[in-house]
C-alpha cells in the first residue's frame, strides 16, 4: 500500500532535514520526507491523507518500562493507589475500604502505588494491614515497584509463618525482632515472592491479559509506539507474543531478561517479527529507590518531617544499599558479556553508579568490548554527579533518565530529602548532554503515568508538579528533550536503524499532536493533545485492539499465575491458586 500523510508541520529528528510537511510511505516503510510535491514525485500514485495534525513526530519511545506487569499491577481487578490518585494515607485507606465493600468477602485484593514520602506514612506491616482486611489475601505494591506489603494470610499461604523464608539474592524481607516475617519485602526478588499467592489467586479468576491490554492502550494514548520490558522472565513470553500479534497492536517491545532468572542468557526464539518483539539485554539491580531511603549515596538523607514520616533514616547510606557485592557484579558481567547481551543496570545513587561504572569498565576491557558499540545502560541515575556523565561517555555507556523523578518528587528532593545542592540538581539532564551523551527518557512502567510530553516539558523547564523551578541550570533545549523521547530512546533499545526518526528506509511509526511543541509555552507542553499514532504506516485503532484481545484464550496463559515467583518458592505457592 502506498500513501502520503500530511500535517501542518512534521518534526523528523533528522538533522539533515529537521522539518517537513509530508511523508511518503510504501507498505510499512518511509520512502520520502519533504514537501507534498517531493512525496508525490517519490510515489506518484499514492493516496494523500491529511492527518489534520498540527504536528507529526516519530512515535515516542519509552526506553524503560514494564507494560504487562504494570497492567497486571494497576488495572482491574487491581486498584491503583499512587499519590496522583490517592495523595494521602487517608485516601489510600479510603480505597482499601471501597475495595472491601465492592468485592466478594474473602476474595484476594491487590493494590499498587504506596509511596511513604508523598503519602507521608511509614511502610504498612502485616499487622497494620490485618487490622483493615482481617484474614484475607491482600497485596500492596510500593509505587517504586521495589517493595511489597502483605497480610498475615499471605505469609500463611506461603508456609512462612512458622518457618520464615531466607532472604533471596538481591532482596530481603522485613522481620520482627524475633526473626518472623512482618509482611514487608524490599527489592524485586523478595517483593515478587511475597506477592505470588495473591497474583496467582487473582490470575486464576480473572482474564490474564485484561490489565496488560489496558496498559498498552494507556501508553499508546500518550503517543508511545515503542517501549521495553525491563523485568522480563520466560512466563511473560506468551503474553507478549499474543499482544504483538493482535490486530492494531500499538507497541513494539524490547525485552531485558532479569539477571536473577536461570535462563536469562538464553536466546529468545519467537515467530513474532523481531521489529515487534525481540530480546536485547539483561537487567540487573545495583541499589534501591530514593523514596525508600535505600540508594547508595555519598550525600546524607536529611532529618526532616518528610523523611521521618516515611521512615527514612537520616544520614549517609554509603554502599550498604547495594544489592550485590562487587564480586557478584563482576561474576554476573563475566557470565553474560560473552553472550553479547546489552547490560542494563538499575542504579540511583552516586556511590552505586561509581561501583557499576567500575564493574562495567573492568568487564568491557576484559571481554574486548570497550571500543565496540555495546551501549551498556544505566537506569534512572537521579543522584549522578557531573563527573560521572563524562565517565559514561568515555565508556560508551547509555544513560536512561527519569524526568518523572524530578517532576513528582522534586519539591521533596530539594531541601526535605537532600541538601538543595543535591536535590535541586536531581536528574542532571544538562550535564548528560554536555558530556556528549545521548540520554533517553522513561516513566518506568507504573512508577509514574506514561507521559512523554510531560517528560519533555520537565526537562525543558525544570518545573516540578507544583510549578516550582528547581535546578534551572540542568534544563535542556526543546530539541534535546524531544530527541531523548524519540531517536535517543531508539538508540537505547538498539532499534535506531528502524525507528526514532522519520527518514527514508525506516518504519513509519508516528504520533500526531494537536500543537507544535515549539509553538506553545514550554510550561504547557505536557498539555498538548495526542491525536493518534501510526505503526508501520497503519493508524492504530485501539478499539479494534481491545475487541480482538477479548477473544484470546485465557487457558494459554497459565504461566502468568506463577509470574515472578523464584524457583525456590514454586512448591509453596502452587497450592494457593
Amino acid at each position: 500500500m502506498e500513501r502520503i500523510l500530511t500535517a501542518e508541520t512534521i518534526i523528523t529528528m533528522d538533522p539533515a532535514q529537521p522539518r517537513a510537511s509530508a511523508i511518503a510511505i510504501r507498505d510499512d516503510r518511509i520512502v520520502a520526507v519533504g514537501s507534498l510535491d517531493d512525496c508525490r514525485a517519490a510515489l506518484p500514485g499514492a493516496t494523500v491523507e491529511d492527518t489534520g495534525a498540527a504536528c507529526l513526530l516519530p512515535g515516542f519511545i519509552d526506553s524503560h518500562s514494564h507494560p504487562v506487569l504494570s497492567g497486571m499491577a494497576t488495572m482491574y481487578p487491581a486498584y491503583w493507589i499512587a499519590p496522583w490518585f490517592a495523595p494521602t494515607w487517608d485516601d489510600v485507606v479510603e480505597v482499601f475500604r471501597k475495595a472491601i465493600a465492592e468485592t466478594e468477602p474473602g476474595s484476594p485484593l491487590s493494590f499498587f502505588g504506596f509511596d511513604g514520602l508523598l503519602q507521608q506514612h511509614e511502610e504498612p506491616t502485616a499487622a497494620v494491614l490485618d487490622e483493615i482486611f482481617g484474614d484475607r489475601l491482600v497485596l500492596v505494591f510500593g509505587n517504586s515497584g521495589h517493595t511489597s506489603y502483605v497480610t498475615t494470610a499471605v505469609i500463611r499461604a506461603l508456609g512462612w509463618v512458622d518457618t520464615p523464608a531466607a532472604d533471596p539474592v538481591g532482596g530481603f524481607f522485613g522481620r520482627t525482632s524475633g526473626g518472623a516475617l512482618d509482611g514487608r519485602a524490599t527489592e524485586v526478588p523478595a517483593a515478587m515472592a511475597l506477592a505470588a499467592p495473591v497474583l496467582s489467586a487473582i490470575a486464576a479468576s480473572a482474564t490474564p491479559l485484561q490489565g496488560a491490554v489496558e496498559y498498552y492502550m494507556l501508553m499508546a494514548s500518550a503517543g508511545i509506539t515503542s517501549t521495553s520490558e525491563l523485568t522480563y522472565n520466560t512466563p511473560l513470553k506468551g503474553a507478549y507474543e499474543t499482544l504483538a500479534t493482535l490486530p492494531s497492536a500499538p507497541l513494539r517491545i524490547t525485552l531485558y531478561h532479569m539477571s536473577t532468572e536461570a535462563d536469562c542468557g538464553e536466546p529468545f526464539v519467537s515467530d513474532v517479527p523481531a521489529t515487534m518483539l525481540h530480546k536485547q539485554g539483561i537487567k540487573l539491580w545495583a541499589d534501591g529507590s530514593p523514596w525508600l531511603g535505600n540508594v547508595a549515596m555519598s550525600e546524607p538523607y536529611l532529618d526532616t518531617a518528610a523523611t521521618r514520616a516515611a521512615g527514612i533514616p537520616a544520614g549517609v547510606t554509603g554502599e550498604k544499599p547495594m544489592n550485590y557485592s562487587r564480586a557478584q557484579l563482576d561474576a554476573l558481567l563475566d557470565a553474560h558479556a560473552p553472550e553479547a547481551w546489552q547490560m542494563a543496570f538499575h542504579v540511583n545513587g552516586d556511590i552505586g553508579l561509581d561501583i557499576v561504572l567500575d564493574a562495567f569498565s573492568r568487564a568491557l576491557d576484559k571481554h574486548g568490548l570497550t571500543e565496540t558499540d555495546h551501549r551498556w545502560r544505566v537506569e534512572h541515575i537521579g543522584g549522578a554527579r557531573r563527573d560521572q556523565f563524562r565517565r559514561m561517555a568515555d565508556l560508551g555507556v547509555h544513560p536512561s533518565m527519569g524526568p518523572f523523578q524530578f517532576y513528582y518528587w522534586g519539591d521533596l528532593l530539594d531541601g526535605q530529602m537532600f541538601e538543595s545542592a543535591i536535590g535541586a540538581e536531581w536528574q542532571r539532564f544538562r550535564d548528560a548532554f554536555d558530556a556528549g551523551l545521548r540520554p533517553s527518557f522513561h516513566n518506568d512502567g507504573s512508577v509514574s503515568p506514561p507521559t512523554p510530553l510531560l517528560n519533555i516539558q520537565t526537562a525543558v523547564t525544570r518545573r516540578t508538579s507544583s510549578g516550582t523551578v528547581r535546578g534551572e541550570a540542568q534544563a535542556t533545549t526543546l530539541d534535546e528533550a524531544i530527541a531523548a523521547q524519540t531517536i535517543n530512546g531508539a538508540h537505547a533499545l538498539g532499534t535506531d536503524a528502524d525507528v526514532g526518526s522519520l527518514v527514508p528506509g525506516k518504519l513509519a511509526d508516528l504520533v500526531a499532536l494537536d500543537a507544535d511543541p515549539a509553538a506553545v509555552d514550554p510550561a504547557r507542553i505536557g498539555a498538548i493533545g495526542i491525536r493518534g499514532t501510526w505503526l508501520g504506516g497503519e493508524r492504530i485503532d485501539l478499539d479494534a485492539f481491545a475487541t480482538a484481545s477479548r477473544q484470546v484464550d485465557a487457558a494459554g496463559f497459565a504461566a502468568l499465575r506463577m509470574l515472578g515467583v523464584p524457583a525456590c518458592c514454586h512448591h509453596r505457592s502452587a497450592d494457593v491458586s
